[in-house]
């Protein structure tokens, strides 16, 4: 199989960023207030996620990688954009005032994740900040939504619309709004449970294919690509 090459290529992603954080360390006992174990943090490790992540693995292709995402203005938000920059990627935070960045911590001892806190409040992004954001969309090859239902896809809607009228494909990582919000999509990638909560449950595989293409239709999609698991794409 022949690997296409991306360095020529200028992506930009929309969508709902956050900061990851590990703290790392060792559980040699048990804590005397409860029964559970106690971690002796060594090592804290930050890496982007959500959207951030996405605009991190289209660098690592190759390609010119850009971010329209939305932070508070907190130390988080510094943290993720000095990481996204390390690695050439062009940020444009919309920063709110009264809202912190998303972020997930991870408690992990010996490779295993012990407990997961996040710290998030769903953000309400006018769209017409977003519009603003991406008003240079004609200079990029391809749009990624990367939706996480975490407030700035409200209505996705005029987002696709402006990318398509300017002659851009539109890429979507769907998360459980109805399909229909994404209508006029050059491709959707909804995993199997997003999949089902779009089409319902089917019983065989030409089933699926069959709900799909009836999916893909109504909405004007042009390709859907499912990920699957164990089962492949």
């Amino acid at each position: 199989m022949k690997i296409p090459r991306f360095d020529n290529a200028h992506i930009l992603t929309v969508g709902d960023a956050m900061l990851d954080r590990y703290w790392h360390g060792d559980t040699n006992r048990l804590s005397a207030e409860a029964p559970i174990p106690v971690i002796q943090v060594k090592d804290i490790e930050d890496r982007p996620g959500g959207a951030a992540n996405v605009a991190l693995n289209v660098s690592s292709l190759g390609a010119t990688s850009s971010l329209v995402a939305a932070t508070g203005y907190d130390e988080m938000a510094e943290i993720m954009k000095s990481k996204l920059l390390s690695s050439g990627i062009a940020c444009n935070f919309i920063q709110v005032q009264e809202m912190s960045t998303i972020t997930k911590v991870r408690l992990v001892s010996r490779n295993q994740q012990m407990i997961r806190a996040d710290f998030e409040a769903p953000f309400e992004i006018d769209v017409q900040l977003i519009l603003s954001a991406m008003r240079h969309i004609s200079s990029y090859d391809v749009l990624i939504l990367s939706d996480y239902d975490k407030g700035v896809f409200e209505d996705p809607s005029r987002i696709i619309s402006s990318a398509k009228n300017a002659g851009k494909p539109v890429l979507i990582d769907p998360k459980f709004k109805p399909f229909s919000a994404y209508a006029g999509a050059t491709l959707i990638k909804p995993n199997s449970l997003e999949l089902k909560n779009a089409i319902g449950e089917w019983s065989t595989e030409a089933d699926m294919l069959k709900k799909c293409r009836g999916l893909m239709s109504s909405i004007c999609c042009e390709a859907m690509l499912v990920t699957r698991a164990s089962e492949g794409m």
